[in-house]
């Protein structure tokens, strides 16, 4: 369907606006009157990913102090959290509009932020496990919740025409977040307390909340086709439609199928590479900092590849080339580890996936949503981005210690993946495929 028409900005902010649309357009395809809301947008989401890696290092590591053994039972308990709180935060868009439900939403993880680093700061020893098992499940339920409702937001701004030129800029100034929180992370995980670091992160958060406000000034400026107020009115609906549309549309189930096989083989990769910091480092710091350091490396490819691939890949080799992209990568990567399954070859597979992940296949799945109803993109996406994001990681974990039960050792469970990621391909492909034909009918409708 056509671009939305995007209003001109004020006589007072065109000057800032050209200019910047001078440097943005020598990488990415921005337009002039689009560029404020993408700055804010990349703001927000620079901040929220900031946000998550100052965190990430620190529930890998409490993690793997809690067991690598219990890895499983922390996934289950992640999975049961995020299907309790879903309902919640479907009775809060079904009331309320976006401008009060998403900083609410954002202020009740900083909340909780705030009780975790108390707690870490006078626990004692016995008492810190407990706290860090509790920590790694809601940080797992954190970073999904967050980050989907950044996408929930985007998808209702913008259409998919405009998706294929600018999601590679918001995913890369998420890629900068995440690469200033491994940074933070990796940098004082030895000098600063494990309070300090959620201290910091906690910050990120409330700047992003300011973004949110700003965001939503911006789009009353933004001529939508449904003419709809973003900002105003609340997307109704019933509690678990969510849940109930997810179930009943092909497309959604299908996309549903393409976060479940992407999270079962994301899960027997990272299991590997739990039990791998396990057995090389003896110290927490030296785990959190090996953990950030990979975090760091990827964060740094990826930017390359959003900058100068997302967009012109999406553009010249189309939506299903791009979808199939990470499954194609998957099946080699596996077959390879499956061969070799050395520390080198399974660490360069977890970092080559997780680029073509985050600077290929995350952006192209958030411009599927882009073709759906309203109320599908904060209900039915929360759904997909959380609980059938952590059913994946359930059934990953499960059947990565089922499989090591049966004897299988790296290698086997390699060979067990492959399989999983070739229907992944097929499933990309009609993805890719299906959400065309929707952009056509779409444009059909109004022209």
């Amino acid at each position: 369907m056509p671009s939305k028409p995007v209003a001109a900005a004020p006589a007072g902010a065109l000057p800032y606006a050209t200019g910047l649309h001078r440097l943005l357009s020598r990488l990415m395809d921005i337009r002039p009157a689009e560029a404020a809301i993408v700055g804010w947008a990349g703001l927000y989401i620079f901040c929220l990913m900031s946000s998550y890696y100052v965190l990430r290092p620190v529930r890998d590591t409490l993690g793997v102090e809690g067991g690598v053994e219990n890895l499983q039972w922390l996934f289950t308990g992640t999975l049961v959290v995020m299907i309790a709180i879903n309902p919640f935060y479907a009775a809060l868009v079904k009331r309320f509009p976006s401008r009060l439900f998403i900083p609410v939403v954002y202020l009740f993880f900083v909340g909780n932020i705030a009780l975790f680093a108390a707690l870490m700061h006078t626990s004692s020893h016995e008492v810190l496990v407990w706290v860090g098992r509790a920590f790694f499940i809601w940080t797992s339920v954190f970073n999904l919740f967050v980050v989907s409702v950044f996408w929930a937001l985007m998808v209702d701004l913008f259409d998919s025409g405009q998706g294929k030129r600018l999601f590679g800029a918001l995913s890369a100034a998420a890629t900068v977040g995440a690469t200033l929180g491994s940074t933070i992370a990796a940098t004082l995980a030895r000098v600063v307390s494990t309070a300090g670091l959620l201290t910091i992160a906690g910050a990120l958060l409330l700047i992003a909340i300011i973004c949110v406000a700003r965001i939503l000034r911006l789009a009353q400026r933004v001529p939508r086709l449904d003419h709809v107020d973003i900002r105003e009115q609340a997307v109704g609906g019933g509690i678990l439609s969510g849940l109930t549309h997810a179930v009943r549309s092909p497309y959604l189930l299908n996309i549903g199928l393409y976060i479940l096989l992407y999270t079962i083989t994301s899960t027997f990769l990272y299991f590997q590479q739990a039990t791998i910091a396990r057995d090389y480092f003896s110290s927490t710091a030296s785990r959190t900092a090996f953990f950030a350091s990979i975090d760091l490396i990827v964060n740094v490819l990826t930017l390359v590849a959003q900058l100068f691939l997302t967009s012109r890949v999406l553009r010249r080799f189309g939506v299903a080339a791009a979808a199939a992209f990470l499954p194609v990568l998957t099946v080699v990567g596996f077959t390879i580890f499956a061969a070799v399954p050395t520390m080198i070859v399974l660490v360069a597979f977890q970092v080559l996936r997780r680029v073509g992940n985050f600077g290929l296949a995350k952006p192209t799945r958030e411009l599927l949503f882009t073709v759906i109803p309203r109320e599908d993109k904060y209900k039915a996406k929360n759904v997909l981005d959380t609980v059938v994001y952590r059913l994946g990681d359930q059934a990953g974990s499960w059947s990565y210690a089922l499989l090591g039960m049966a004897g299988l050792g790296a290698a086997g469970v390699a060979i067990a993946a492959i399989p999983i990621a070739l229907l992944w391909v097929g499933n990309g492909i009609w993805l890719g495929r299906r959400h065309d034909k929707l952009v056509a009918q779409l444009r059909n409708e109004t022209s």
